[in-house]
């Protein structure tokens, strides 16, 4: 049967045609968009659709969205985040002449996908004590921050998407609560994702030129000028060649494990934490730093208990995706057992 499935993000989207047999997907053809380049996600698959000429029926498509989705019965609406896109399961299926069409949480389709991932597609940063019953957290920075539980109940895989990114930033020393206090005078508030995102990243930089007096080297600040200022700090720390970006960075790290940390233990993710987003994998030796785990775990009372969480980084940027064919194949074969 064939699938589509779709990855859609503030930033990028990133479709795919699949060919399933209810145990294997096979990919035919995908491509990357640049979402801002759309009015919206009708006219987007719409020129991939035409591209790809589909020579059988589409029998479900799923689409993974950066963003809150609304479930209500046989319709799922769904708002992007950082893009001004409504979306209406029933009006896609409608339009795009697909007669299964769900969207789900974007983190949500990474928990789907989880199960899908090679052994290559993970890194494992602490082994813990693995507990398979026990419940599993997505969670994760990129342009935004996603959180999503997931848990097996009766032979299924239950997921829970939540809103978590958006929740208050709890600082853990002095340097965080000045941070803390310097987002909220210019936001009104600090979230999880003022800081832990791409834009958190160049909020980190400016707090710390204005905390600690420092300033960017001449390559730096022309980074700064361009598209993507987080990409060009964290290029700048990997190689070293520049202390603003490297305590940036530095920062950042400390401030995603210690909120890692914080989320694991809120959720006893006793069947593992995965690091997903676009962020871990670009700074994974930043993660890899004894320092990482140590924030992660500083906890007390609860230390050693968060020390017996699993933790791993995704770095297949196509979790999302995989997780959304999977979904897709799931709904096709459920209606077709009702028939």
């Amino acid at each position: 049967m064939l699938i589509l499935a779709g990855d859609i993000g503030g930033t990028k989207t990133i479709l795919s045609l699949v060919e399933s047999d209810g145990r294997e997907h096979h990919t035919r053809i995908e491509r990357r968009f640049d979402s801002a380049a759309f009015a919206g996600l009708e006219p987007m698959v719409g020129e991939f659709l035409g591209r790809a000429r589909p020579e059988r029926p589409i029998v479900a498509a799923c689409f993974a969205i950066a963003g809150p989705v609304h479930h209500r019965p046989e319709r799922q609406t769904a708002r992007l985040t950082n893009l001004p896109w409504r979306l209406d399961s029933v009006a896609l299926a409608r339009t795009l002449d697909v007669p299964r069409v769900r969207l789900i949480n974007d983190f949500a389709g990474i928990a789907h996908g989880v199960d899908q991932l090679q052994v290559g597609d993970l890194e494992t940063l602490q082994a813990g004590e693995p507990y398979a019953e026990g419940l599993r957290l997505v969670a994760g920075a990129g342009t935004g921050f996603g959180v999503c539980a997931a848990v097996s109940h009766a032979g299924e895989l239950v997921v829970m998407p939540t809103e978590g990114g958006h929740a208050g930033f709890a600082p853990a020393d002095a340097e965080q609560a000045r941070l803390w206090a310097w987002v909220a005078r210019r936001e009104g508030r600090c979230s999880r994702e003022h800081l832990l995102s791409g834009a958190g990243i160049a909020r980190i930089l400016a707090f710390l030129r204005e905390d600690a007096g420092l300033e960017p080297g001449a390559e730096l600040a022309a980074g700064l000028a361009e598209d993507d200022p987080a990409a060009a700090i964290g290029q700048a720390a990997l190689e070293a060649s520049d202390p603003l970006a490297e305590q940036t960075i530095a920062l950042f790290a400390r401030l995603y494990a210690g909120q890692l940390g914080d989320l694991a233990l809120a959720h006893f993710a006793r069947g593992g934490l995965y690091i997903a987003g676009g962020i871990a994998p670009k700074l994974l030796p930043y993660l890899q730093h004894p320092g990482f785990l140590a924030a992660f775990n500083d906890k007390p009372p609860m230390g050693e208990l968060v020390g017996t969480i699993p933790v791993h980084v995704i770095l297949n940027e196509h979790a999302g995706l995989i997780g959304a064919a999977h979904h897709a194949t799931r709904i096709a074969l459920q209606d077709a057992t009702m028939v």
